[in-house]
């Protein structure tokens, strides 16, 4: 009997209303409860896509939010250029192709649209990240400042700074 790699029993799809608990990966990610509630809206408009990876068994590892359409044309205008983000892979199951998966399934279809480039950025910190995109052909074109903020789960406003590289790939 042939034993498919792990990569390949995962199953990647858009996300529906019901995933939403589970993408808080067992309370990792509780604080972030409305920014995907408030995700899955533009989804629900049309405005946004969002892609997870789910292994049988197991639940949700991996996802990948596309802002198809944004208030910052420079990120997402509806039309030629989208926007990627809130892409992550739980750490166990890193380094075997899910996120390339996710995001090879995210163009493919950004392509399917009609869209001709995808903007994201990646934390100056994150090497692995940034090595992926490069791979992928993506190639930093601007220093981000990442500061943002959201509304976490008990209603407080959390302050974020995380210096980023702007990065773009024309398909």
């Amino acid at each position: 009997m042939v034993t498919l790699p792990l990569v390949y029993l995962v199953q990647i799809r858009t996300a529906s209303r019901n995933d939403l608990p589970e993408l808080e990966w067992n309370g990792e990610f509780t604080h972030f409860r409305r920014l995907f509630a408030d995700a899955y809206r533009l989804v629900e408009r049309g405005e946004a896509i969002m892609w997870i990876a789910e292994l049988p068994g197991v639940g949700i590892i991996g996802q990948l939010f596309v802002q198809v359409n944004s208030h910052n044309s420079t990120w997402a205008d509806g039309d030629q250029r989208a926007y990627i983000y809130g892409f992550r892979v739980q750490t166990a199951y890193r380094g075997i192709g899910i996120g390339s998966r996710l995001l090879k399934t995210a163009e493919d279809d950004l392509i399917q649209r009609g869209f001709h480039s995808i903007v994201l950025n990646v934390n100056q910190d994150n090497l692995a990240a940034r090595r992926l995109y490069e791979r992928f052909g993506y190639q930093v074109v601007a220093p981000e400042p990442g500061v943002w903020s959201y509304i976490d789960h008990l209603g407080r406003r959390r302050e974020i700074n995380e210096p980023a590289w702007r990065m773009e790939k024309q398909i």
